[in-house]
């Protein structure tokens, strides 16, 4: 089971290379795609460098743009996906600041380079958005009143005292039905490995 994350990550760098594959043969719709796996990362980028929310947003639609026209130029041999979008995107934000139209907030160009970048990959988030999925999907085969008991301790933050009282069992019958489901999630979590 430990190899499902790193698993899970090759299937969304997979996708993500896909993606870019078919925009660079000018489908639209993986334009999108890349979008959608990649915003969050690019941004910080762009904002870390760039220190202005305004700025990094124009840089990160600049990014977009020139991306659909170079599409092309990713070669899946030389970078991962996300590797040759980051660069792209670092580029983008020290171009606005060699033009210097960049409004007051900005780090000098100089120290645009060394800045860590702290948010997690695309790849990263393609998994967990995949684990959100499938958590979701395997709480909806819960029956009802399993389902709503696990739901609020884990997700609204009750404890299994509140909710024995407000189902008005004894606790130990509240920590059974949640061991019990918690066991068949787990199951179903499992198999849609």
């Amino acid at each position: 089971m430990t190899d499902q994350p790193a698993q899970s990550a090759d299937i969304a760098r997979e996708h993500l290379r896909a993606a870019m594959v078919r925009l660079a043969d000018g489908d639209a719709q993986a334009l999108e795609q890349i979008y959608d796996a990649t915003r969050v990362k690019l941004f910080g980028i762009c904002l870390r460098i760039l220190g202005d929310r305004k700025e990094a947003e124009d840089a990160l639609q600049d990014v977009y743009i020139n991306l659909w026209q170079r599409a092309d130029r990713y070669d899946p041999t030389r970078a991962s996906p996300i590797s040759w979008l980051a660069t792209f995107a670092r580029n983008r934000a020290i171009d606005r600041l060699r033009t210097g139209k960049v409004r007051g907030g900005a780090v000098p160009v100089e120290e645009a380079a060394p800045l860590p970048d702290e948010a997690p990959l695309a790849d990263a988030l393609l998994v967990d958005a995949e684990r959100t999925a499938q958590i979701h999907e395997c709480l909806g085969k819960l029956d009802e009143r399993t389902r709503t008991h696990i739901s609020s301790a884990f997700f609204d933050g009750f404890t299994y005292a509140e909710l024995a009282e407000r189902a008005d069992v004894p606790l130990g019958t509240m920590k059974s039905w949640i061991r019990r489901g918690l066991k068949r999630l787990r199951t179903c979590l499992e198999a849609s490995e």
